[in-house]
């Protein structure tokens, strides 16, 4: 009977083949044992010791980034990391912006708790190399800087002179962006028969809003290229000296309306 089991168990060795990997105990982590696994024989799941904090995850959801540090990390042979007494990988970096990182990969959206830095899961980020995370993170901060920089926007205006007739057109027809503030009237310079043909003065603003990337009639955060500021920069020159020159055509106009008037009232007995 000795015999017989011997036989059997040879017998056994010779079905496996001559290549067949060696059987390998069952310890290890997860199982109780201490025991590194074989390359060969790891699993679906991965441990991750961050900072003293252990993180359970997938090898799929590590390896979603193929240059970053965590997918070097489960490839086993490009980097080598020090393990545990529990077998998981040994990280030494902040646990607390480790969670969105291994949510990002997870889902591939950053979700931050409202007390949670951006600059350090940004830091974080970097470190693993996750480069849709690092871009992500860095246009979040720029429009956070550019609400915090933007300043209120900035009033133009431009005085135009029309006649009674000619007023309800001329508001009718305003270009977009111009709004009607003011309306003067500024009395009578011509004769018509028996009529008297009343001119007015028509005080008309536009918004223009200060951005980093030059003025804008709109509060637009896109940036705009090169030739479109060039553009409002010179647009916005002209509208501030054609302010200037009709501040001072209403000036003389208003002095020789006054004079006028009073060239009436004297010529009244």
């Amino acid at each position: 009977m000795r015999m017989e089991a011997g036989g059997e168990v040879q017998a056994a060795e010779r079905d496996r083949g001559p290549h067949a990997p060696p059987a390998v105990p069952a310890t290890g982590p997860g199982l109780g044992g201490t025991a590194a696994r074989a390359p060969g024989s790891w699993g679906k799941w991965v441990r991750l010791n961050v900072g003293g904090t252990i993180f359970l995850t997938t090898r799929q959801t590590l390896c979603r980034e193929q240059k970053s540090f965590l997918s070097r990390l489960c490839q086993g042979e490009e980097l080598q990391s020090d393990r545990d007494e529990t077998g998981a990988y040994l990280i030494d970096r902040d646990p607390t912006y480790f969670g969105p990182i291994l949510n990002f990969l997870r889902h591939g959206k950053l979700v931050l708790d409202k007390d949670m830095a951006e600059e350090g899961v940004l830091e974080e980020a970097e470190f693993y190399n996750i480069g849709p995370l690092i871009r992500i993170i860095k246009d979040r901060l720029e429009e956070k800087d550019y609400t915090v920089t933007q300043v209120p926007p900035k009033h133009v205006y431009r005085v135009l002179q029309c006649q009674e007739e000619e007023l309800t057109q001329m508001v009718s027809t305003m270009s977009d962006g111009w709004r009607f503030e003011q309306l003067v009237n500024i009395g009578s310079s011509y004769n018509y028969g028996n009529e008297d043909q009343a001119e007015f003065l028509c005080v008309v603003s536009k918004e223009l809003y200060n951005s980093p990337n030059g003025l804008s009639s709109e509060p637009s955060r896109k940036a705009k290229s090169t030739e479109e500021e060039l553009e409002e920069e010179e647009q916005q020159e002209e509208e501030e000296e054609e302010v200037e020159e009709e501040v001072v055509q209403v000036d003389e106009v208003q002095v020789e309306a006054e004079a006028d008037s009073d060239k009436k009232g004297a010529a009244t007995p």
